[in-house]
C-alpha cells in the first residue's frame, strides 16, 4: 500500500551550478522503486528553490531504502495538520496614531500567510495610495482563474487546488489581522463598531493556500519552498500538529529552519489543546510560538426571566425577539423517542423535537445545544458554559450562554412555575477590566520535545477577533444564512497572525535585525502576569514570556540575539554531526564533544527553563548573552522576583557597555530542595537602566509522567 512520505535531504548544496535537486530526487527514486512504477509519476513534489527533498508515493519498502540513503535527513509521512480588528491593536497600545517608521518602509515588508487562501476584493486588501512590491520580490500571482492581485496583494499560490481564493474564510481573517487596510466603520451586525485593520496596514501580502480545510506537510512544505525564493519577511502559519513531533520530521520546524537562515521569522498559532499538560505542539526554537488571549472588549447576552429577574451570559447574539417573553422549556422536555434522555437534556443534533420546541426557548446542558436548537426549529436557546470559557460563541439563534451559578437559576424557575417565560435580548459590548487573561482553549507547555525550552513563547489577542470574511460565505456552519463582510472567530489561529504583525512592526524600524533579534525584543517587552499556582500548565506554560506589546518592542534595550550557528549548536545537542552538516548545509561545520556539547538549556533563548527530577535537590546554571541595542553607553543592572522558595544569583550583577551592538555574557543559577511532580518553580530576571527593563521568566520544573488527554475546545 503507497501513500505520501517526505523525503528531507537538509539544504541545497552550495558552489555546484551542475547539481539539479529534480534529476537528484528522480534518480534517488529510481533506485528504490519497482521496474513496473515511474518515479516521474510517484513524484508528487520537489523542494529545490530554499532547501532540498520530494515528496513521492512511496510503500514501506521503498520507505525503508530511502532512509538508510546517506543523502536522507529524514522521511515520514506527508501528516494532516489542524487549522488551529477593531480593537485587537488598540488593546495592545499599537493604536492608529501610534509612531510607524514610515508607510514606505513598511510597505517594503512581505508578509506571507499560509492558510486557507484570501478573498481577494474585500477592502482590506485594496492597494490605493500603494507603491509596486519591493525589488526584492519574486513570487508570482498564481490565484487561478477570476483571482487578481494589486499593490497589496502582491503573491498568491496555491497547491493541488483550482485556485488561492478562500473557500473557508479562515485564511481572510488571518490575512487581514496581519496587515489589512484600515477599513472605518465595520461592526458585527451593529456590535463593535469601529476601524478594522491589521498590525501594518501598509505591509504587502503574498497568499498561500495550503488547506481547504484539510492541510498536508507536502504542500506546506511547498508553500516554505516558495516563500523563501520568493522574498518575504514575515511568515504567519496558524496550522499545528495535534502532537508534538521531532524537529526533523515538524514540516514547520523543517521549513522555517530554512527560512531562518535567510532571515524570515515564522510566527505558528501554539495549538487549541485547552488545559491539558504539554499539549503545545509549536516546539522549534527559530519559531515564534503564540498562546492566546483576551482583550478589555467582551461580547455580552442579556435573559430577562418573566419574574423579573435578568441574568449575564456571554455570546455573541446578532438576532432580536419581537416580543416581550416567550415560553421556556427543557432539552430533556423535548425529547425525541430515539435519544436518550441525557443526549436530549444536552441539546444533541437531532435529539429535540421539532413540534416540542416551535415558539419556544430550549434550555441546554451543553454550550452547543443552539446548533440543535435552531435546526429542530426553536425560537431561541439558553445554553450552560459548565467549564468557564471565556469566550462568546456567535449562535445560529437568538442566544445566551450562562455561566453555572446563573444557568441553575434558570432551572430553579423553571422548576418553581407551570408556565416559565423568557426573553433573550441582542448582545452588547462591555469592557473587561481583568484582560488580558489566557484563554481556556490555548495549548499548554511543557515542550516535550525540547524540555528546556520554554513554549508558547508569548500570548496575543486570540479571544472574539472582530476583521474581514469573505462576504459570500456563512458567518457560521453552512446552515447559516446570514452573511457579513467582517466575522468574529477566535483560537490561536486568530493570535498568531497579531504576533507576526506586531513582529513586522519591529521590523519596520529595525529592518537589519534577525529574526531571533525580533524575537528577543517581543518577549523581553511583553507584559508581565502574576503567577502563584506551582502546577506547570499555568504560569510561562500557558503564557510564555507574557502578553505582546508591540510599542515597547521597538526599543527593547537588549536583545538575546541568536546566529544559524547557535542554533546548529542546538542541533547538536538533539542529532549525530552528519545529520546536522546535512541541514545546515555547511560540509565543515562540526560539533562539540563530551560534556563541550551542552544542552537546549545553554541556547541563548530570551527565557530560562530547566527540567529536574522530582524531589532532588537541584542547582541549575544558564549562560547567556546579551546585545547592546538601546543607548550606546548604559549600564544595566540585574534585579531578581521571586514567585517561589528558591534561590536565584545573577553573576556578574552589573553589565557595562561602551558601544552599540557590544554583547556581554552573564550566568543565572537557580538552587532549591526538590519539586514534586508536576510542579514548578519561577521567577524572572530584569536588567535595567534606568530607560529600559529587559525582562525573561526563570522556570525549574519536574515532570516524569506521560502526556496527559487533552482538552479539545
Amino acid at each position: 500500500m503507497m501513500q505520501v512520505y517526505i523525503v528531507y535531504m537538509g539544504s541545497l548544496p552550495d558552489g555546484d551550478p551542475a547539481y539539479s535537486p529534480l534529476a537528484h530526487h528522480l534518480s534517488i527514486l529510481h533506485s528504490v522503486v519497482e521496474d513496473r512504477y515511474s518515479p516521474e509519476n510517484l513524484l508528487v513534489r520537489s523542494y529545490k528553490r530554499s532547501f532540498n527533498g520530494f515528496a513521492a508515493n512511496l510503500t514501506d519498502m521503498e520507505k525503508d531504502k530511502l532512509a538508510n540513503m546517506k543523502e536522507v535527513v529524514s522521511i515520514f509521512p506527508s501528516r494532516t495538520l489542524q487549522l488551529q480588528t477593531t480593537r485587537s491593536w488598540d488593546f495592545m497600545g499599537l493604536t492608529e496614531e501610534i509612531s510607524r517608521n514610515s508607510s514606505i518602509v513598511e510597505s517594503d515588508i512581505i508578509v506571507g500567510v499560509f492558510d486557507t487562501g484570501i478573498w481577494p476584493e474585500s477592502d482590506s486588501f485594496k492597494d490605493e495610495g500603494l507603491g509596486p512590491p519591493p525589488k526584492g520580490w519574486k513570487g508570482v500571482c498564481d490565484g487561478g482563474k477570476n483571482f487578481t492581485c494589486n499593490n497589496k496583494l502582491i503573491g498568491a499560490r496555491h497547491y493541488g487546488y483550482e485556485s488561492a481564493r478562500d473557500e473557508i474564510g479562515h485564511g481572510t481573517h488571518t490575512a487581514s489581522t496581519v496587515a489589512g487596510n484600515a477599513v472605518k466603520d465595520v461592526n458585527f451586525y451593529g456590535l463593535a463598531n469601529g476601524t478594522a485593520r491589521g498590525g501594518v496596514p501598509a505591509a504587502k501580502i503574498a497568499a498561500h493556500q495550503v488547506c481547504i480545510p484539510c492541510c498536508q506537510d507536502h504542500t506546506l512544505l511547498a508553500a516554505f519552498d516558495d516563500a523563501i525564493a520568493d522574498g518575504v519577511n514575515i511568515i504567519t502559519i496558524s496550522l499545528g500538529q495535534l502532537d508534538p513531533i521531532n524537529l526533523d520530521e515538524d514540516v514547520i520546524a523543517i521549513g522555517d529552519f530554512h527560512a531562518m537562515k535567510k532571515g524570515i521569522l515564522t510566527s505558528q498559532a501554539l495549538g487549541n489543546l485547552g488545559l491539558g499538560i504539554a499539549s503545545v505542539s509549536s516546539v522549534a526554537p527559530w519559531i515564534l510560538t503564540v498562546a492566546a488571549s483576551n482583550t478589555d472588549r467582551y461580547f455580552v447576552d442579556k435573559i430577562v426571566l418573566a419574574s423579573g429577574t435578568t441574568l449575564v451570559g456571554n455570546s455573541t447574539n446578532t438576532f432580536v425577539l419581537n416580543g416581550t417573553s416567550f415560553p421556556l422549556i427543557y432539552g430533556k422536555d423535548a425529547g425525541t423517542k430515539n435519544c436518550t434522555a441525557e443526549d436530549a437534556r444536552n441539546c444533541e443534533e437531532g435529539c429535540l423535537d421539532s413540534d416540542l420546541v416551535k415558539g419556544k426557548i430550549v434550555v441546554c446542558d451543553e454550550i452547543q445545544g443552539d446548533r440543535a436548537a435552531y435546526k429542530s426549529g426553536a425560537l431561541g436557546s439558553v445554553t450552560l458554559n459548565e467549564v468557564g470559557y471565556n469566550v462568546s460563541l456567535v449562535p445560529l439563534l437568538a442566544s445566551t450562554t450562562l455561566m453555572k451559578e446563573e444557568y441553575n437559576l434558570v432551572r430553579s424557575y423553571m422548576n418553581s412555575t407551570r408556565d416559565p417565560q423568557a426573553n433573550i435580548f441582542k448582545s452588547e459590548v462591555i469592557k473587561e477590566p481583568g484582560a488580558p487573561t489566557v484563554a481556556y482553549f490555548s495549548s499548554r507547555g511543557p515542550n516535550l520535545i525540547l524540555p528546556d525550552i520554554i513554549k508558547p513563547d508569548i500570548t496575543a489577542p486570540g479571544v472574539d477577533i472582530l476583521t474581514t470574511y469573505p462576504p459570500e460565505l456563512p458567518i457560521t456552519v453552512p446552515q447559516d444564512k446570514r452573511r457579513a463582510n467582517y466575522n468574529i472567530l477566535y483560537g490561536t489561529s486568530m493570535s498568531c497572525p497579531h504576533a507576526a504583525g506586531a513582529s513586522a512592526y519591529v521590523k519596520a524600524f529595525h529592518p537589519e535585525w534577525s529574526p531571533a533579534a525580533i524575537k528577543s525584543s517581543l518577549l523581553t517587552t511583553a507584559w508581565s502576569k502574576n503567577h502563584t499556582n506551582n502546577n506547570i500548565s499555568t504560569g510561562a506554560f500557558a503564557y510564555g514570556s507574557g502578553h505582546i506589546n508591540p510599542v515597547n518592542a521597538i526599543n527593547p534595550g537588549l536583545v538575546y540575539e541568536a546566529s544559524e550557528e547557535d542554533y546548529i549548536n542546538l542541533l547538536c545537542t538533539i542529532y549525530d554531526e552528519g545529520k546536522v552538516r546535512q541541514i545546515s548545509g555547511d560540509k565543515n561545520s562540526t560539533c562539540p564533544i563530551g560534556s563541550a556539547k551542552g544542552s537546549a538549556k545553554d541556547h541563548n533563548y530570551p527565557s530560562m527553563r530547566a527540567k529536574v527530577e522530582p524531589t532532588n535537590p537541584f542547582s541549575v546554571n544558564f549562560h547567556r548573552r546579551v546585545k547592546n541595542v538601546g543607548l550606546a553607553n548604559s549600564t544595566y543592572k540585574a534585579k531578581i522576583f521571586l514567585n517561589s522558595k528558591v534561590d536565584i544569583k545573577v553573576v556578574p550583577e552589573l553589565l557595562s557597555f561602551k558601544s552599540l551592538n557590544e554583547e556581554k555574557d552573564f550566568d543565572v543559577t537557580v538552587v532549591g530542595s526538590g519539586l514534586p511532580d508536576q510542579s514548578q518553580v519561577s521567577g524572572s530576571l530584569v536588567w535595567s537602566d534606568g530607560v529600559h527593563s529587559v525582562r525573561s521568566p526563570i522556570v525549574v520544573y519536574a515532570y516524569i509522567q506521560q502526556k496527559q488527554q487533552n482538552m479539545v475546545s
